[in-house]
C-alpha cells in the first residue's frame, strides 16, 4: 500500500529588504513630519507671545517720542519681492488684536490695514525686487527693504523697534536708536502693524500678478513653496519673477520627490495657526 503523501508545508517567504524608493519615501516622511512638528512647536510659542506696548514704553522712556516699529515678509517665498513695512502708531490711540500677522485670519489682516492707516502718525512701505534678492542674498534684501521703508516715513522717528534685525537708519555709522526684538511682531504692537501692513500690502501684489501665471495658485500660496506651487514648478520650469538663487527654485528640474519636504515655514505657520490653542485674546 503506497505511503501517504505528507501534507505540503507552507512555503515561508521572508520579507523583502527596503528598496531605495521606499527608504526615500520613508526619509521623506520623517523629514515632513520633523517640520511639521517644529511648525507646529513655533506656533504654540507665538501664541503664547503677548503682544503689548512694553518695548514702547520703554522707548518713550528714554526719551523717544516718535518710535517706529519695522518688520518685513516674504522673506522665505520663491517668487517675487520682499516687502517691508514702517510704521509710527498714534500713541493716544489703542488698536485692539494687534499681533503677528501669520496669527491673523486674512480678513482680519484687512480689517486691521484699515485702522492701522487710521491710527498712525506715519506709514511707509517699500519692496525689494526678484533681481535684488538675487544678486545681494535675501538677508541683506531684507534689510535694505526695511530702510527704504523707514527712510520714506514722511514723519522722522527717534527711536526703531525692528524685527531681528539692525537697520542703517540714517546711516551705518550713525544709526538711530533702535531696539532688535527677535519674534518682534509677536511682542510689539508696533512691529506687529508693520508686519500687518506689509503682510496685506505683498498678499495684494500676488494677487494681481496671479493671473499672468495662473499654474502656480500664486493668489493662494502668495509665492511660497506650497505643494502645488513646487509641482508647478517641475512641471512648467521657473518664471523671470521666481527667486532664482533659492533651492527649490534651481533645483526644479530634479524629482518631485526631492522637494517634497521643502514646504516654506509661513505656509505652515499659517495652516496651523487656526488649528493650535492660543493664550492671548
Amino acid at each position: 500500500m503506497p505511503a501517504k503523501a505528507s501534507p505540503a508545508k507552507s512555503a515561508v517567504i521572508a520579507p523583502p529588504l527596503d528598496s531605495p524608493q521606499q527608504n526615500d519615501a520613508q526619509n521623506t516622511a520623517k523629514i515632513v513630519e520633523k517640520k511639521l512638528s517644529a511648525a507646529a512647536a513655533k506656533m504654540r510659542l507665538l501664541k503664547r507671545l503677548k503682544c503689548t506696548q512694553k518695548f514702547e514704553k520703554r522707548a518713550w522712556a528714554a526719551g523717544a517720542k516718535l518710535v517706529a516699529g519695522v518688520d518685513e515678509v516674504g522673506r522665505g517665498c520663491l517668487f517675487g519681492p520682499v516687502v517691508a513695512a514702517a510704521v509710527i502708531l498714534d500713541p493716544s490711540y489703542r488698536i485692539r488684536k494687534l499681533r503677528d500677522s501669520k496669527l491673523i485670519p486674512a480678513e482680519l489682516r484687512e480689517e486691521l490695514a484699515i485702522r492701522i492707516r487710521e491710527h498712525s502718525v506715519a506709514i511707509a512701505i517699500a519692496s525689494v525686487d526678484v533681481e535684488t534678492i538675487d544678486a545681494i542674498n535675501i538677508y541683506h534684501a531684507s534689510r535694505l527693504a526695511m530702510l527704504q521703508a523707514v527712510s520714506q516715513l514722511t514723519t522722522a522717528p527717534d527711536h526703531l523697534l525692528v524685527d531681528a534685525m539692525v537697520v542703517d537708519y540714517p546711516s551705518a555709522d550713525a544709526r538711530v536708536a533702535q531696539t532688535k526684538i527677535i519674534h518682534g511682531d509677536a511682542l510689539s504692537v508696533s512691529i506687529a502693524a508693520a508686519s500687518i501692513i506689509a503682510k496685506v500690502e505683498r498678499d495684494r501684489m500676488m494677487r494681481e500678478i496671479s493671473d499672468q501665471y495662473p499654474q502656480y495658485d500664486l493668489a493662494s500660496n502668495k509665492g511660497y513653496s506650497a505643494p502645488k506651487h513646487l509641482a508647478a514648478l517641475k512641471e512648467h520650469g521657473p518664471t523671470p519673477l521666481h527667486r532664482r538663487t533659492f533651492a527649490p527654485v534651481w533645483m526644479a528640474e530634479q524629482p518631485q520627490e526631492a522637494l517634497a519636504f521643502m514646504s516654506e515655514e509661513n505656509v505652515e505657520l499659517e495652516e496651523l495657526a487656526a488649528a493650535v490653542p492660543s493664550a492671548q485674546n
